[in-house]
């Protein structure tokens, strides 16, 4: 009898346990940037979500699109109430500054996480970056080029990973644009994520839409960068196409991608997923 009531005793504490609800709590328009830039001032800022009765949970840096010059940030709805740090990031647009600056603003955005992000319930061995579209460039470069965070004095590979979702991996089209480059003349230079190509980049996972109805080349250019990571030795690089979703509507599904594959990183057994 003895044992039946501690058997009972250990089940009622774990079904307790089990059924704390995560609250969650959101701060919004937090500065990052140390600069006195009046524009940095107004678009250096980002938005954490984050659960306010767990620790040590994955944590999402996200960055939004709009082709490097227009856009604004917000905390994906795919992206709440699954027990994530959530980092929503503005960053300086076209052609306001120049690209250098949107990649040193990005790079800023992640350090600050690094710096950051345990006061909310976050690690920093479980950083992930992503984004769309032009956030997806943003995810690509500052996570294959390692001079853009070297300059916050963070390593690029201890990102836990990189998930651009329809992102340019060849010059950004309007980086290309403010330099007298048409939109169908590909470029590749120091400002394409796949000059980047390295064996010992953080895992790598590609998501576009379909080949048919994505923006000018971009499932073939994402399976280019595949293939070359292949070739220089990066184990960790998966491609997906969405079918059926063009640039936009492919953001929705590809959620589910990257939450399946931050569960695979971090292991199956992650309380917070």
């Amino acid at each position: 009898m003895k044992k039946f009531y501690l058997i009972l005793s250990f089940l009622l504490i774990f079904l307790s346990s089990f059924a704390q609800k995560i609250s969650y709590r959101e701060l919004r328009d937090i500065p990052y940037s140390s600069s006195k830039d009046n524009y940095a001032q107004e678009r250096c800022k980002l938005d954490i979500y984050y659960p306010e009765n767990k620790k040590n949970c994955p944590t999402v840096v996200w960055f939004h699109g709009g082709g490097l010059t227009s856009g604004s940030k917000s905390i994906p709805g795919k992206l709440k109430n699954a027990g994530m740090v959530v980092v929503a990031v503005n960053y300086r647009l076209l052609p306001n500054v120049s690209i250098d600056t949107c990649l040193d603003d990005a790079a800023t955005a992640v350090a600050w996480t690094f710096r950051e992000v345990e006061k909310y319930g976050g690690s920093q061995k479980k950083i992930f970056v992503s984004g769309h579209s032009a956030g997806g460039y943003l995810t690509a470069m500052i996570g294959l080029d390692k001079k853009w965070l070297g300059k916050c004095q963070v390593d690029a590979d201890s990102i836990a990973g990189l998930i651009p979702f329809s992102g340019q991996v060849i010059s950004h089209f309007s980086y290309r644009k403010m330099n007298g480059i048409d939109n169908l003349q590909p470029t590749i230079d120091e400002y394409a994520p796949l000059f980047h190509v390295r064996k010992d980049a953080s895992p790598l996972v590609l998501i576009t839409g379909d080949r048919n109805l994505e923006l000018f080349g971009r499932y073939e250019e994402n399976a280019y960068m595949w293939r070359m990571m292949k070739l220089v030795g990066h184990v960790e690089t998966y491609l997906y196409e969405i079918g059926g979703h063009g640039h936009g509507p492919m953001g929705e599904p590809a959620f589910y991608i990257l939450r399946q594959h931050i569960k695979r990183i971090l292991g199956q057994s992650q309380d917070c997923l």
